[in-house]
């Protein structure tokens, strides 16, 4: 197999023109001592924290070009970031949080509650279109008592500080401000962002590349200036395109499949970095017609799939089946377990006449998708798989809701918000604020999840300061550094 990977590898250095594009990298000044080249296999989509849900461009944003108002540490332990600190009225309704004073947008105009205040509103807009505005359902208002204080207030008592805290990027109010919610996928900040994070916006070239560099004048409070001079998000969409970069040392960081794991490990310039993700795979069911309106339907192809072998097969045993949306992990997280394998009892109930068609995210082989094929059809099950590329594939099940089933990679959360985003593309009802979504899920089954993903990114050896783990790719980014 060794051999054949590097055979692929070499004939995709010589053919592949996304591989020629970031060769040219180096020639335009991006590749130095202190600069690192991470490989995202799609284009990062938007800076803007409201709109985006490409899960490495969020990282950009709350790591890179922006901040949060608190984030988790190594132990996924709530800190402080832009928020100094914080604390609850008696009821608990009501958050006060207390900004760090002189950190500035990248133009030199302070950061301050206002942006806050601006930020949770625009979020909260159902105009908007926020991907995670459920998590938004008890918030009321946001308020700024002074440039550094802000107070939220919630609808119901919090028990703890929420989750799209840590994820909702705050946003200049001063340069977005004025843009009408309708129109705030348009605004010219999009193309051109002003943060106030460890990096600044450089340059974006479309389905090429992003280009950010260190902020010197990044607080010493929140970190300081990044060890890195530059950070460059390369656009490489084609799996052998992009092993073939990192081992000829154009990539530095650089997602892998599985499979290649073992040839990367024998590069002696190069090592694996494995770690646990908040991010599963699940096929998604239209409940809103048939076949998957029934429940009993629903059920019985979960029933069908075997986790086990797609995990060992495709996945090469980095990943964890999955019988429901909770992975294993740290504290407030459970495991889901294997989940049931019963083809014999699928076939009883959905007998010989069912057909759908599973869309699914590529161009490529379509593996996974070939291995669940195969193992409905076992049971007379027939699957057509098409293929959409990623703008036509979200049109289709987020916005028009034109499909049966749907292979989707979700981005998760510690607090389990995102299955109340998920649950919108079913059609199936959404549970009340406070509601076990998890029971939700195991009672009305919208979703058979597949597996829980573990991370596989291969990685130059000059890079160092890296640590990957729930969090993602870049949390450490600011402390990295290129030998």
């Amino acid at each position: 197999m060794s051999s054949r990977i590097e055979s692929a590898a070499r004939a995709a250095w010589r053919c592949h023109p996304l591989l020629l594009a970031a060769a040219l990298l180096s020639c335009q000044g991006d590749r130095r001592p202190a600069a690192v080249v991470v490989a995202s296999g799609a284009d990062l989509q938007s800076m803007n924290s409201v709109i985006t849900t490409h899960p490495l461009a969020r990282q950009v944003q709350r790591y890179v070009l922006l901040t949060t108002l608190v984030r988790y540490d190594s132990t996924l332990a709530i800190e402080p970031y832009l928020a100094r600190s914080w604390s609850w009225s008696p009821d608990s309704a009501e958050l006060t949080v207390r900004l760090h004073r002189g950190v500035t947008w990248h133009d030199g105009r302070p950061t301050t509650a206002r942006d806050v205040a601006f930020t949770l509103s625009l979020a909260a807009d159902s105009a908007v279109g926020y991907p995670r505005r459920r998590d938004l359902a008890d918030f009321r208002e946001a308020v700024a008592v002074d440039d550094t204080t802000a107070v939220i207030r919630f609808s119901a008592p919090q028990s703890r500080v929420p989750d799209v805290l840590t994820d909702l990027a705050i946003l200049p109010a001063h340069l977005l401000g004025d843009v009408p919610p309708t129109e705030i996928r348009q605004a010219a900040w999009n193309d051109r962002p002003v943060g106030n994070g460890p990096f600044r916006f450089v340059r974006h070239e479309p389905n090429r590349r992003w280009v950010f560099q260190a902020n010197p004048a990044f607080p010493p409070s929140l970190g300081g200036r990044p060890r890195l001079d530059r950070l460059v998000v390369a656009v490489v969409d084609e799996p052998m395109t992009k092993l073939a970069a990192l081992t000829a040392g154009e990539l530095d960081v650089a997602g892998i499949q599985p499979a290649h794991a073992d040839f990367v490990r024998r590069d002696s310039a190069l090592t694996v970095v494995d770690y646990p993700l908040l991010f599963s795979y699940a096929i998604v069911f239209n409940a809103r017609r048939p076949p998957f309106d029934r429940l009993e339907t629903r059920r019985a192809v979960g029933l069908a799939i075997d986790r086990v072998a797609i995990v060992s097969g495709y996945l090469f045993g980095f990943g964890e089946p999955a019988a429901s949306p909770r992975p294993a992990g740290p504290s407030g997280i459970g495991t889901s377990g294997p989940g049931v394998y019963a083809p014999g009892r699928a076939r009883a109930v959905l007998g010989d006449s069912l057909r759908f068609e599973l869309v699914t995210v590529g161009s490529g082989e379509a593996a996974m998708e070939q291995m669940i094929q195969q193992q409905l059809a076992r049971i007379n099950v027939t699957v057509t798989i098409r293929q959409l590329e990623l703008a036509t594939f979200l049109e289709r099940v987020r916005s028009g809701h034109d499909f049966d089933a749907a292979i989707m990679g979700i981005s998760g959360d510690l607090q389990g918000g995102y299955l109340r985003s998920l649950l919108d593309l079913t059609g199936l009802p959404v549970p009340a604020p406070g509601a076990d979504l998890f029971r939700y899920y195991a009672d009305s089954m919208p979703a058979s999840f597949l597996y829980h993903a573990r991370g596989v990114q291969g990685m130059n050896r000059r890079v160092g300061g890296v640590r990957m783990d729930l969090r993602g790719e870049l949390p450490t980014v600011a402390r990295w550094e290129a030998r």
